[in-house]
């Protein structure tokens, strides 16, 4: 896996490519006309977009019906001599549809235990924890 990075102003605006193309837009936030996200919040959202995939997946063997899909990510971070790593991230999923409950939180556990390898990459270091709404009721 590789990427590429390059400025593309004066200032912090980067520009990312993946192998395939594909592009993101990083910046410095703290920047009042910052046009793009942080690379802070790329990991939360990594986390999200990786158990994101992992769940609607197993959700889709077991022939669940997603009609609407949604998370999120709260990190808290913690001073670290000059930097501020994550200590703790919280994900939400909000899912709508005909979907078991009890079958959502389980597609959760097995990402976050088994295969997400974002939230893996943050073991033991950071507590990575979730919760699961299934049409507004927590599951």
């Amino acid at each position: 896996m590789k990427i590429t990075l390059n400025r593309i102003n004066d200032d912090y605006l980067f520009e990312c490519t993946n192998a395939a193309g594909n592009k993101i837009i990083l910046d410095n936030t703290s920047q009042p006309d910052a046009k793009g996200v942080s690379p802070m919040e790329t990991v939360l959202m990594a986390v999200a977009g990786c158990s994101g995939i992992d769940i609607v997946s197993i959700l889709k063997k077991q022939r669940q019906v997603i009609e609407g899909f949604s998370a999120e990510v709260e990190g808290e971070r913690i001073q670290v001599d000059e930097a501020k790593p994550f200590k703790s991230i919280l994900v939400k999923f909000f899912l709508q549809g005909v979907i078991d409950p009890k079958k959502a939180l389980k597609a959760a556990e097995l990402s976050f235990e088994k295969y997400c390898s974002v939230s893996k990459t943050f073991e033991p270091n950071v507590t990575v924890s979730y919760e699961v709404y299934v049409n507004n009721d927590k599951a």
